[in-house]
């Protein structure tokens, strides 16, 4: 009887099947995007070390990794078509331990979520519901590529931002500026997401998930995405002169100038160069972020 017992039970998935379901490489958009918000508050962080490493983990090891968890475990029959050595199509994570991850890690998240104050507990509530209506049945707002690449740029970068300065800005909120520029980076990722998706086009015309570079095509996506990258941060170089920082302007100003030639690279070859463009194009995006941030900062230190 043990032995019959012993065959039919599920086994554990192992340490490194975990943390590869968890996607560390994903964890640093929202990190960034949280240490943005902690520059961009204007608050000191002298004797804050405690909460700001608390935050990090919240945006990244914890509400990231949770989202990364509840897609692959919704997307583990596309995945079995485009990347079948994944831990769940592959069998590393077996049964349904890739559901009890995610739940496991959605608890732990609004857990210290709650430490950290209202504020911060509420962006972590519309983070997690995000992430899950993202990948889950019936909401999936991924079959739609419009919607749900909003959805997760909003989730990597305004969420994460609008955190970090939420931390430092307790119990007050951040000033209205640092909202502005968390929703303008967070609408530029739009084009990021879109990127991503090109590894996937296949799984995705065949599971009906309506990408933006499956339905497009991978040249039109590209052209999009691109648009969705540099429009916001034209608005933020506008915002950032109008504010009286002609630098951070001009500092800002130079990364789209650059972005701009990495994209004329990119197009001609989407498919083939999108993977090369996170690694160069994405990089001088999130540059600007932080250059974006310091120059808030500077400002919050004139006004006061």
């Amino acid at each position: 009887m043990e032995r019959s017992l012993s065959r039919t039970s599920t086994p554990l998935p192992s340490a490194r099947a975990t943390l590869e379901l968890l996607k560390p490489i994903t964890w640093f958009p929202p990190m960034w995007a949280f240490g943005c918000g902690v520059v961009s508050s204007g608050a000191p962080v002298a004797g804050r070390g405690a909460t700001i490493i608390a935050g990090i983990l919240l945006a990244g090891p914890l509400v990231c990794a949770m989202s990364q968890a509840v897609n692959d475990w919704f997307d583990r029959h596309v995945d079995a078509i485009n990347q079948p050595e994944r831990p769940i199509p592959s069998g590393r994570i077996p049964g349904q331990w890739g559901l009890y991850i995610a739940l496991f890690w959605t608890v732990l998240s609004l857990a210290l979520a709650w430490q950290l104050g209202p504020v911060v507990t509420w962006a972590a509530v519309v983070g997690i519901a995000l992430a899950w209506a993202y990948s889950a049945p019936p909401v999936r707002l991924k079959r739609n590529g419009w919607i749900g690449n909003g959805a997760v740029g909003l989730c990597y970068e305004g969420l994460a931002w609008i955190t970090g300065a939420a931390v430092m800005s307790a119990p007050a909120l951040p000033e209205p500026r640092v909202f502005a520029l968390a929703a303008l980076y967070s609408l530029g990722a739009h084009g990021i997401m879109t990127l991503n998706d090109f590894k996937s086009i296949e799984g995705d015309r065949r599971t009906g998930i309506g990408s933006l570079p499956a339905r497009l095509g991978p040249r039109t996506a590209a052209w999009v995405a691109c648009g969705f990258m540099i429009a916001p941060q034209l608005v933020v170089i506008a915002l950032l002169a109008s504010w009286g920082h002609p630098a951070g302007a001009f500092a800002v100003t130079l990364l789209v100038l650059a972005q701009i030639a990495c994209m004329l690279r990119l197009l001609d070859d989407p498919r083939g160069r999108a993977p090369w463009y996170n690694a160069t194009g994405v990089s001088l995006y999130v540059l600007g972020m932080l250059v974006s941030a310091f120059a808030l900062r500077a400002l919050s230190g004139a006004a006061a």
